[in-house]
C-alpha cells in the first residue's frame, strides 16, 4: 500500500511549530553529526532551546548551521508530518531580550540540571511534509502549545 506524501506550507509548518513541545536538533562536531532531543518554544520565526554552556549544542551551536525537526507519526494508520528548520544558531545573551523571553515563553527542559544558555534558530528554511491525505495533522495533536 502506498501512502500519499503532501507538502505542507509554511504558514501549517509555524502552525505544528507552534503547537510542539519536543523536537530534535542536529549539528555537526568534530567527532560527526549528532541529533539531540530537546524541549523548545517559538519565538516569533525562531526556535528557542535551552541548554548548558558544555553540552554539545553549548560548545559547538554558536554560528553554527543547525538543523532542528519535530514530528509525530501514527504507525497504525501509516500516516504523520514532519516538520524541519534550518538556521544558523546564535545565543541569546541581551538581558532585555532574556526577561522577554521569559515572560512570554521560555523553553523548560524536561531533563534536569541546570540549563542557563538560550539558544536561537532563526527559521532560514522550513519545510514541511505529510504521509497520507484526507486528515488534518492539527486535529490529531497530543498536545497545543500556543505561543
Amino acid at each position: 500500500m502506498t501512502t500519499t506524501t503532501l507538502d505542507l506550507s509554511r504558514e501549517d509548518c509555524a502552525r505544528l511549530l507552534t503547537a510542539g513541545v519536543a523536537g530534535r536538533v542536529a549539528m555537526v562536531t568534530p567527532t560527526g553529526p549528532h541529533i539531540v532531543p530537546v524541549n523548545y518554544a517559538v519565538d516569533g520565526e525562531s526556535i528557542l532551546l535551552r541548554t548548558s554552556a558544555y553540552s554539545l549544542l553549548g560548545t559547538y551551536g554558536r554560528d553554527a548551521l543547525l538543523c532542528f525537526e519535530v514530528d509525530q507519526f501514527d504507525y497504525e494508520l501509516k500516516r504523520g508530518w514532519s516538520v524541519v528548520v534550518r538556521g544558523r544558531a546564535s545565543f541569546v545573551d541581551d538581558q532585555d531580550e532574556l526577561a522577554e523571553i521569559a515572560r512570554t515563553w521560555q523553553p523548560r527542559p524536561w531533563a534536569s540540571g541546570q540549563r542557563h544558555l538560550v539558544v536561537r534558530i532563526p527559521w532560514t528554511e522550513v519545510t514541511g511534509r505529510q504521509l497520507g491525505g484526507g486528515w488534518d495533522p492539527w486535529e490529531h495533536l497530543p498536545v497545543r502549545r500556543f505561543a
